[in-house]
């Protein structure tokens, strides 16, 4: 099957999508039965694509505009990617956008629905992604969520026939299984306190960091918070950005924290929760619903915007003793959820698209 793969998201700092896309793309190119190429949608560095893929896949694009593509995508499905990417059985849009097609079965990702629910909030690049994805699904044979909370409201908020929706996990990579705690040269090279919380992700509007700043504030018991990812960030005596960390350093940095935090408004997986569970690191997070199916009952949920009750889980996370049993558990959860797994439910995806 010849498989044609938005591979923008793979070039620039990686965080959520990107991540996504770079560990999808590892798994089809090993998989003997997907021929797997990749195309990038932009006028700069669309060249960097060949140098990020696995070994093996090929990289096509052209330099043309991403927000001229959307504009003319928004109208029709002209200009076809195929028309600078060569014929494919499928092509997939991985961030949230479905390119044109002529004659490819096509597959979308949606990876949450952020963009209806503040799009105050979206950059002005973004502006015309709700029309996109809302085209987009209607398009596409099939679309792919990360969890079956979001494929619920993509099928009741977009109008989508559930059976058109189908959930394709993310995964967690084996290394987190076997992440050490920072070195004391490590610890002197970031600065790293003895006992720290750890935010991970980009920061943003929908990620609460102004209720958990608050909540911190709130109980100077509490070790300091570190946040790690693209910033900007609050800072303050107690508060601090690690700044964007390699995969190595940021193994090594969730698997020293006293917890991990992730007080988001909403998500569509949460993979910081996995990763950390993976380690055997405490999770606090937002108790809605993606992060509820995926942590499966081995992290602490708060109610959003509770200022006392996210302190007291987090002193409670600090805290609490790390039993061996719990620990096996945790990381028996997070096990379950492989990229492998992820590339084989989206191949499944694929091939019911081209059989439609």
């Amino acid at each position: 099957m010849k498989v044609l793969l938005d591979g923008t998201p793979l070039l620039g700092r990686r965080t959520g999508v990107g991540r996504y896309t770079a560990s999808l793309a590892e798994e089809l190119a090993s998989l003997s039965d997907v021929d797997m190429r990749a195309v990038a949608f932009t006028l700069r560095g669309w060249r960097r694509l060949r140098y990020v893929l696995p070994h093996g896949a090929r990289a096509r694009g052209m330099p043309v505009s991403a927000r001229l593509l959307r504009a003319c995508w928004l109208r029709s499905s002209f200009p076809p990617v195929e028309l600078f990417a060569g014929l494919a059985d499928v092509v997939h849009g991985t961030n949230f956008v479905l390119p044109g097609t002529l004659r490819a079965a096509s597959v979308l990702t949606v990876h949450d629905l952020a963009f209806l629910d503040a799009p105050d909030e979206l950059a002005p690049s973004d502006r015309d992604l709700p029309a996109l994805v809302r085209l987009g699904v209607a398009r596409a044979n099939v679309v792919c969520t990360p969890t079956a909370a979001v494929a619920d409201n993509v099928a009741s908020r977009l109008d989508v026939p559930r059976e058109k929706v189908m959930v394709t996990p993310l995964g967690v990579d084996a290394a987190w299984f076997t992440a050490r705690t920072p070195t004391p040269e490590m610890r002197q090279r970031l600065r790293l306190p003895s006992e720290y919380l750890l935010f991970v992700g980009a920061s943003g509007p929908r990620k609460g960091l102004d209720w958990l700043l608050k909540a911190h504030a709130a109980a100077p018991d509490l070790p300091p918070l570190l946040f790690s990812g693209p910033g900007p960030f609050a800072m303050s005596d107690r508060v601090r950005h690690l700044g964007y960390l390699s995969d190595v350093d940021l193994r090594q940095v969730v698997a020293g924290a006293s917890a991990l935090v992730l007080p988001s408004r909403d998500e569509g997986f949460g993979l910081p929760v996995l990763e950390a569970l993976a380690c055997d690191v405490p999770v606090v997070c937002t108790d809605v619903p993606a992060l509820r199916e995926i942590s499966g009952g081995y992290a602490r949920l708060v109610p959003y915007a509770e200022v006392d009750a996210l302190a007291e889980a987090l002193r409670a996370a600090v805290s609490e003793p790390r039993l061996a049993s719990e620990s096996i558990a945790r990381r028996a959860h997070a096990a379950a959820y492989t990229w492998r797994r992820c590339a084989v439910t989206t191949v499944a995806a694929y091939r019911t698209a081209a059989g439609r």
